[in-house]
């Protein structure tokens, strides 16, 4: 290597060699299993001459059976993806087979299925279709010389079974995805409550919670949650988002996200509130379609013998009082709720206060409680709800929540 006076550029120069290129072998295109139920041996000779001589990719394993009988002894053995059935069969007709295939086979292993139909058969065809054939080819258009109806008739039934399984993979990733919402939404839920003073049994907390959810969907958007501000005083939140499914499933998780980042604010149950609208509207308007979740939070203070709480649109709970065993909605002054979360920027919520006694009791709920229809379309309504908790006051909490739903099951059914 020589030096050189003065810097210069460096080149580099090489070649790559690559390894000679092998020709591509061609795929052969895939052999499907085909069962041809006839009991004319002409006609299948027919099929099987066209199945033989078919333009383009289409390759067939074919078998011939002459009856119902053995056609479903056929299958309960082996797997098809295709059956070219006849109606007019000896003992049991076609019909007879397509039943077995739609109400024994589970829907992976069921066949496509290709009526075979005679003259003046279109009635035929119509309920073999209704029954879960996926086409019908009359025998009449099977000319010797053109195999095009049968080509046709066999893709359409190949691509109909090909979109449904390619349903039933997507089916059940969405159904993985909604099983795991479930489980982590159930997560969300209260595991434990906490207990005041911290550390005594449950039995003998100053505070006692219960909770029941059950949701009519697969995913839902009500959430709960109880957590500890002070040796006496616990928030409690109860919120509803609009609508149901993975949204709505996403929406509770970030108002539970922002329950933790704002917890300092806790103690004042309006302010709490106007700033989870605020934070949940800056996260919303990013968004295309308009979300917006109703919510009531509630601070308990038994050192103080009073709660003090706010309303963003949610239904008013229900308090039991000790001393009058009186079942009445919270009061409000007379005012109305605030907005909704998620609705109006800078919304501004009030907090109001009542006061808490021992053994008093406070029933939160969603309206999913009582926005319920009977069959005579008449709904149980918010007056039902605190007639049925008036009606269990003195029950303990738990048989008192498992009432009140198996009321409310008992009028959707009966109408009672």
């Amino acid at each position: 290597m020589r030096a050189l006076d003065r810097p210069g550029p460096t080149l580099l120069v090489g070649t790559i060699q690559t390894p000679p290129q092998t020709p591509r072998r061609r795929m052969s295109p895939p052999v499907i299993p085909l069962l041809i139920v006839e009991d004319n041996p002409v006609f299948v000779e027919q099929i099987q001459y066209h199945l033989d001589n078919l333009p383009g990719d289409l390759r067939f394993e074919t078998r011939w059976v002459d009856s119902a009988e053995k056609a479903l002894a056929e299958i309960q053995q082996r797997r098809y993806d295709l059956l070219l059935l006849d109606y007019m069969l000896p003992g049991d007709n076609g019909l007879t087979v397509l039943t077995y295939i739609r109400e024994k086979l589970p829907p992976e292993n069921q066949p496509a299925v290709v009526m075979l139909t005679g003259i003046g058969r279109e009635a035929v065809a119509v309920e073999a279709m209704k029954m879960g054939a996926k086409d019908y080819l009359p025998k009449d258009s099977l000319d010797p010389y053109d195999s095009a109806p049968l080509v046709r008739a066999l893709n359409n039934a190949l691509n109909q079974r090909r979109l449904e399984q390619a349903l039933r993979e997507k089916s059940a990733v969405l159904e993985a995805d909604l099983q795991m919402a479930r489980e982590i939404q159930q997560a969300f839920l209260p595991q434990a409550y906490p207990t005041f003073p911290s550390g005594v049994p449950p039995a003998e907390s100053a505070l006692q919670f219960h909770h029941c959810y059950e949701s009519s969907v697969a995913v839902g958007g009500d959430f709960l949650d109880v957590f500890a501000l002070s040796p006496t005083q616990a928030g409690v939140f109860i919120c509803d988002v609009m609508g149901n499914g993975v949204r709505a499933a996403l929406i509770t998780a970030i108002v539970r996200a922002l329950l933790e980042e704002l917890r300092p604010l806790a103690g004042e149950p309006g302010r709490f509130l106007a700033e989870i609208n605020r934070a949940l509207m800056t996260i919303l308007q990013r968004t295309r379609r308009p979300m917006f979740a109703t919510a009531f939070y509630l601070v308990a203070d038994v050192g103080a013998g009073r709660m003090r709480y706010a309303s963003a649109g949610h239904p008013t709970p229900i308090c039991v009082s000790q001393q009058t065993r009186r079942a009445g909605f919270l009061d409000f002054a007379g005012q109305p709720p605030g907005a909704a979360l998620g609705v109006i920027e800078g919304a501004a919520y009030a907090t109001y206060e009542s006061p808490l006694h021992a053994g008093d009791l406070v029933v939160l709920f969603t309206d999913g409680l009582f926005e319920i229809w009977n069959e005579r379309d008449e709904e149980y309504g918010l007056e039902r709800l605190l007639a049925a908790v008036q009606q269990r006051a003195d029950l303990p909490p738990a048989q008192l929540l498992a009432g009140l739903l198996d009321e409310v099951k008992r009028f959707s059914r009966q109408g009672t």
